[in-house]
């Protein structure tokens, strides 16, 4: 099950959090949900989203640990990919492997979607 509660363009979401993570603690394979729950909220964005940012950018192990403490079941691998369908503009990620962080995606330009991509 995925998190009932989604932003209305993803894309822009996980792009405003991910640039926020990088310049505040660089480029990680994977971030901590303290971190990505901070720079989600200094952004101003609503607590209810935030399973799509834990999604994206924590492990999955972090994601499960920190969904069964709050007694909620997400299902990580559906998340991740209907977010990675929605950001390349295709309805298919067959290609697609969930066990690889957002920042070892291969055939992917993340340039073209995420510009502040190549900060240092």
């Amino acid at each position: 099950m995925a998190c009932q509660v989604e932003p209305d363009d993803k894309k822009k979401y996980l792009s405003d959090v991910g640039e926020g993570l990088v310049r505040r603690h660089g480029k990680k394979k994977y971030y901590p949900p303290s971190e990505v729950r901070r720079v989600s909220r200094e952004l101003g964005y609503a607590i209810d989203w935030e399973c799509w940012a834990y999604c994206f950018f924590t492990s999955e192990d972090d994601f499960r640990a920190l969904h069964q403490a709050a007694g909620e079941i997400c299902d990580y691998a559906a998340m991740k990919a209907q977010a990675v369908a929605e950001l390349v503009g295709t309805p298919s990620v067959d290609w697609f492997q969930v066990d690889l962080s957002w920042i070892e995606w291969p055939d992917i330009d993340l340039s073209g979607i995420f510009d502040w991509f190549d900060l240092p």
